[in-house]
């Protein structure tokens, strides 16, 4: 399995409880029967909706051909692959048919396409009328030291999602938009807006343990030159499975973060 859907598993697993909140929390009149999972990935959202919505079936779309057939064998263990339907699409190139489907779901992926406004437009389109489209978005990718740890430099992950950060803004310039502002420009009536604040202790699962040295294997990949020798060091440390002080041998791991969603209805 590659890194990113490795990564994608975990976060299923580690964050199943507030998937499911969320969409327990979804305004919804009438239980969707046609559900488009945007940017489904691995399949966390798209099985979450399963379990909320029994009879409903889901289209997942992703640009990924190896998610997207995880996805499928992932729905073959669980027992629904008749209600599963896989799509490869780029969603900044051609839009895919999707019918018309009763909710839209986009889980941390409208921020990566280049044109978030025109897909926004595309699914209001697609949606039938009083259709809800569900937006959900992480604020910044999860932190899991505390920031005191000494034997390995305070401050270090804290420095290395700053500079991460300061990336993303360079490269994926539409994460943290006001989805909110952007939804009612693109036609939506905004029916409903959620933070939730997430808070696992690390002993309650040990995947939070492989979730925390995936997650920072893929910081360490992409801050590796705004980072002093020191803190370099430190960090190859954490990330070094043979070493005493490797982070999946610690006992004060947390995943922190905030998830935050916007639920929107086609008018």
């Amino acid at each position: 399995m590659d890194g990113h859907a490795e990564i994608l598993d975990l976060d299923a697993e580690v964050l199943a409880e507030h998937t499911a909140s969320i969409t327990a929390w979804l305004p919804v009149d009438v239980s969707p029967r046609q559900i488009v999972d945007l940017g489904g990935g691995t399949g966390a959202g798209t099985f979450a909706l399963l379990a909320r919505f029994p009879e409903a079936h889901v289209t997942a779309v992703d640009s990924s051909a190896d998610h997207l057939r995880r996805l499928r064998d992932k729905a073959g263990e669980h027992g629904v692959a008749d209600r599963v339907r896989t799509v490869q699409a780029d969603l900044d190139s051609t839009w895919p048919e999707l019918g018309e489907p009763d909710l839209v779901w986009a889980s941390a992926s409208l921020h990566h396409l280049a044109d978030p406004d025109r897909t926004l437009r595309r699914v209001h389109d697609a949606l039938v009328p009083g259709g809800l489209f569900a937006v959900v978005e992480l604020a910044g990718f999860p932190r899991f030291l505390p920031d005191d740890a000494p034997e390995n430099r305070p401050g270090l992950e804290a420095r290395c999602h700053a500079a991460s950060d300061r990336r993303h803004a360079e490269h994926v310039p539409h994460r943290g938009a006001d989805w909110g502002l952007k939804l009612t420009t693109a036609g939506f009536t905004l029916v409903g807006e959620r933070t939730i604040a997430v808070d696992i202790d690390g002993s309650r699962s040990e995947a939070v343990g492989r979730y925390a040295l995936a997650g920072l294997r893929r910081v360490r990949d992409a801050v590796a030159d705004a980072l002093s020798a020191d803190d370099f060091a430190a960090l190859d440390q954490l990330l070094d499975i043979d070493s005493p002080r490797c982070i999946t041998r610690r006992d004060d791991l947390a995943v922190r973060t905030e998830r935050v969603v916007w639920a929107a209805r086609r008018t």
